[in-house]
C-alpha cells in the first residue's frame, strides 16, 4: 500500500466520522428517576433536550428530593447518551479506539 492510498483511506475515515457526528447528534435517548416520575431526554452531542416532571412530585415542602430525582436523572441521561455514542463509533471504527473519539 502506497502513502496516496493510505491518504485516500484517512480521509474516507474522516468523512465517515464527520458523518457519524452529525447522525449521532441528532439521536435521542431517555432516562429517569424515581420509576419514571423525573425523565431526561439527552441528544448524541450531550445536551438535554426536554425534562418532563410528573406534576404529583412537585411538593413546595419537599424541593430537595425533586432537585435530587432530576440531577439523577439527567445524570442517567447523559451517561446513556456517552454510551450510545462510544458503540455507534465501535461500529465504524470495527473496535479500534481512536485517540480523541470519546467525547466528540
Amino acid at each position: 500500500m502506497n502513502i496516496q492510498e493510505l491518504m485516500r483511506q484517512a480521509q474516507q475515515l474522516q468523512k465517515k466520522m464527520l458523518d457519524a457526528q452529525d447522525e449521532i447528534a441528532k439521536k435521542i435517548v431517555e432516562a429517569s428517576a424515581g420509576g419514571g416520575i423525573v425523565k431526561v431526554k439527552v441528544n448524541g452531542a450531550l445536551e438535554i433536550v426536554g425534562i418532563e416532571i410528573d406534576p404529583s412530585v412537585v411538593d413546595p415542602n419537599d424541593v430537595t428530593m425533586l432537585q435530587d430525582l432530576v440531577v439523577a436523572a439527567v445524570n442517567e441521561g447523559l451517561r446513556k447518551a456517552k454510551e450510545m455514542k462510544e458503540q455507534e463509533i465501535a461500529k465504524l471504527t470495527g473496535g479500534i479506539k481512536l485517540p480523541g473519539m470519546g467525547m466528540m
